[in-house]
């Protein structure tokens, strides 16, 4: 699908409709700025790892917790900004083929936290084309919010890695993170069953 065949929507909007289909402690990695911005006010859950700087490394971590919990469903947000700057995890994460890992790429064609300049592929490149290109077959535009849920709710129930890619406005995050490493680190892995509360 080209993407200009898709809507344009809002990213509060669709982390919501994710996080409402979540029912059996499925992770959720987001990516610095206003993705873990809106992930943090759609609902706090043990299960939630809000990044703190480390741009591009949000699919990098969510594969390290697919491969870790092979039998728990993986869920990666990041912005267009940040997969641009990480290109090569595509290709890693299609070579190791976790059965349970699904990126969701929110992409405006702006650095939107830093001031809004134009990511370098802005207009030019296809992030869907990139991540077929890179091996990850199971990829595609979400057209509006309905196809955008079917694409996850095909995520849930597919056993190979896969990408949604959503066309998303320039509305800043609904939320901002508290800014407390440990405490996000310590509430993450007690969601995953690892550790103990503190």
């Amino acid at each position: 699908m080209n993407t200009r065949n898709t809507k344009v929507m809002n990213r509060f909007d669709v982390t919501s409709r994710l996080i409402a289909k979540l029912k059996h402690e499925e992770a959720v990695i987001g990516g610095i700025g206003n993705s873990n911005f809106d992930l943090w006010a759609a609902g706090h859950r043990p299960q939630n790892f809000y990044m703190l700087g480390s741009m591009g490394l949000a699919f990098p971590i969510a594969l390290g917790v697919a491969l870790a919990q092979p039998g728990r469903r993986v869920f990666a947000l990041e912005g267009d900004g940040s997969l641009l700057m990480q290109l090569g995890a595509l290709s890693t994460i299609a070579a190791l083929k976790p059965k349970n890992l699904t990126m969701i790429v929110m992409d405006n064609g702006v650095y939107q936290i830093t001031g809004a300049q134009p990511t370098p592929a802005a207009g030019i490149a296809d992030i869907v084309a990139i991540a077929i290109g890179s091996g990850l077959a199971n990829s595609a535009w979400a057209a509006d919010e309905e196809d955008f849920e079917r694409l996850v709710d095909e995520a849930m129930a597919t056993t190979e890695p896969g990408l949604i890619a959503v066309r998303i406005d320039d509305k800043p995050g609904v939320g901002t993170t508290r800014r407390d490493p440990v405490q996000i680190r310590e509430r993450f892995m007690h969601g995953l069953g690892v550790r103990e509360p503190l």
